[in-house]
């Protein structure tokens, strides 16, 4: 019997060439927009596995898909700040957007050599952010399910996506740096995340509907629990290099063929109909 390592090893044989793409700074409309429009056009098999690296312009706050927006982010206090906020397509508590580096990857369940359980995929998939982030010299490792488990257990949820690490999320020196999530439509898989270079706790605490001492504490319990590549690495790396790094991790890790490439008109067409008519629109944001 084929072991894993030996199963997938197989199958890269026949694995196409990923499409790779930095379509920048955008807002955050466009952005969901983008990842939902290639999602679409690689169902509609236009487009080949895509892996996408992005900004957010203006900051903005990420909702998961089943978060209640009112009733845990501070509408006003986003506004004032100039904070966009939209829902994604996956899941998982809110992330706020500021000083960092976002992925995004889009391929076919039945991708060759991709796990078919949705932890075994993440884990699949985290190989290359854990390659990309120690060739920037980092001793970053990837969370165990017990651990994670363990975690949460003892510890209370907050509506933040980086107080505590999940499965197969990448961390160093025992804190997150990376939180992922992952999504999957008719046979296909949207993955995105963030990739903090820097990290305020007071920042992300102050778009919430908490009070100022509850406010206090969760940040204390983020400095504990989250890390930047800043204070990791004693510097602020530029958005180019941590970039860089992923896609070379992403290449070797995976052992992948990344062509440089750029949205099609189609889809750049259909991230901003959906831009326009779904994200950034009251009712999608607010369904919850």
């Amino acid at each position: 019997m084929l072991s894993m390592q030996q199963w997938q090893a197989a199958q890269k044989e026949t694995a196409p060439a990923w499409r790779l793409l930095d379509t920048g700074y955008q807002n955050g409309a466009l952005n969901m927009g983008i990842d939902e429009a290639i999602l679409l056009a690689h169902a509609a098999g236009t487009v080949p596995p895509t892996l996408r690296f992005y900004g957010w312009q203006p900051r903005a706050v990420s909702l998961g898909y089943f978060q209640h927006a009112h009733q845990e982010i501070d509408f006003d206090a986003c506004a004032a700040q100039g904070i966009d906020i939209v829902r994604r397509l996956t899941g998982g508590r809110a992330v706020l957007h500021s000083a960092e580096l976002t992925y995004s990857i889009v391929l076919s369940e039945a991708y060759p050599g991709l796990p078919p359980s949705i932890t075994a995929s993440y884990q699949y998939l985290s190989q290359g952010l854990l390659a990309g982030i120690q060739k920037l010299g980092l001793d970053a490792r990837l969370t165990m399910p017990a651990a994670a488990y363990s975690l949460r257990r003892h510890t209370p949820a907050s509506a933040a996506c980086f107080d505590s690490p999940s499965h197969y999320e990448l961390t160093v020196q025992g804190r997150k740096l990376i939180g992922s999530a992952q999504v999957r439509k008719q046979g296909l898989i949207l993955q995105h995340g963030s990739i903090l270079l820097d990290f305020d706790p007071a920042e992300l605490t102050g778009i919430f509907n908490l009070k100022t001492d509850a406010q206090l504490r969760m940040q204390d319990l983020l400095r504990r629990r989250v890390i930047s590549l800043k204070e990791a690495l004693g510097r602020l790396p530029a958005y180019a290099e941590v970039r860089d790094a992923l896609i070379a991790g992403f290449t070797t890790a995976l052992q992948l063929e990344l062509q440089p490439g750029a949205l099609t008109t189609a889809e750049l067409q259909q991230a901003q109909l959906l831009a326009r008519e779904k994200y950034g629109q009251a009712a999608w944001l607010t369904k919850r």
